[in-house]
């Protein structure tokens, strides 16, 4: 029992007690567990800041290699205000969140498209099974040099590889999901004459959100990390190539800038996501506050 139940349970057996005082301490609680939540993530990133521009600064890590916080900053201003020495920074951004955008939406959709559909056909999953296994045992990345010769330094190449990415995670989680509708739902479905197709929109789908929206939280970091190996491997602009191109300089902190970048880009395709799962699968009950 987590410790806002037994808040809870408490001032429900208290003399007196009405119902908005116990939901008004329920609330309180789970207000105060949050802030303290922040709290704590907020004093880890500042502790582990602080370290690291302390030991750059003291000489305990050599700062040539690890740089520090305040040269990835300076490195960040740099670029936002003066460009890179291959154009704007937001020019260099833009072509790898185009890169990776495509790469996530045309993935997503073919994998949950090729999920559902091998996921209601048996006949047609013993089939493909094994070619999908097959091609799924290939490093993706690996699979960047082949389509840079195929497809040239453009576009086409970075969208096919975060293609890959993230198909296969969609796919994946997709084809689990339909295996794992209600059986007894669908039964129930049938018996009130619904065709195929009705139980797979109205039953089956519904059943699969929960598995998708999981594999759509992390296939878009799968989608830029295709973008930006692509680009490492051969492009002429993007977030990848800057990362090459410090590396080759021995800029550490141009390195670490463009990791800065990508994590922050990262981070706010995951807030749209929840954003967007909470508003189209409201009918999911609510996680319990011990598995945030």
């Amino acid at each position: 029992m987590t410790d806002m139940t037994m808040e809870a349970t408490t001032a429900a057996f208290r003399p007196g007690t009405s119902d908005k005082e116990i939901e008004a301490a329920a609330l309180a609680r789970i207000r105060r567990r949050k802030l303290t939540v922040r709290a704590w993530q907020v004093g880890i990133l500042v502790a582990v800041l602080g370290l690291w521009e302390l030991a750059s600064n003291r000489n305990w890590i050599d700062p040539f290699f690890y740089a520090s916080p305040s040269a990835v900053v300076e490195r960040l201003h740099d670029w936002a205000v003066n460009g890179t020495t291959e154009g704007s920074l937001w020019y260099n951004l833009g072509v790898t969140m185009e890169e990776a955008l495509i790469g996530f939406f045309s993935g997503s959709i073919a994998g949950v498209v090729v999920g559902i559909g091998l996921g209601r056909n048996q006949m047609l999953s013993d089939i493909f099974s094994v070619y999908i296994k097959a091609i799924n045992s290939i490093p993706r990345v690996v699979l960047a040099p082949i389509f840079i010769m195929i497809m040239g330094l453009g576009l086409a190449s970075k969208v096919a590889l975060a293609f890959v990415m993230v198909f296969f995670v969609v796919f994946a989680n997709a084809f689990q999901g339909v295996r794992e509708a209600d059986r007894d739902m669908i039964a129930n479905a049938r018996i009130l004459g619904a065709s195929d197709w009705q139980v797979t929109r109205a039953v089956v789908i519904p059943s699969a959100m929960s598995w998708i929206f999981a594999s759509l939280h992390v296939s878009f970091g799968f989608a830029i990390i295709g973008a930006i190996v692509g680009e490492f491997v051969g492009a002429r602009y993007g977030i990848g190539q800057l990362i090459s191109i410090a590396k080759g300089t021995f800029d550490a902190a141009g390195m670490f800038a463009a990791i800065v970048l990508v994590m922050i880009v990262t981070l706010v395709a995951e807030y749209v996501m929840t954003l967007v799962e909470n508003r189209l699968a409201k009918w999911r009950p609510q996680q319990s506050l011990d598995t945030h």
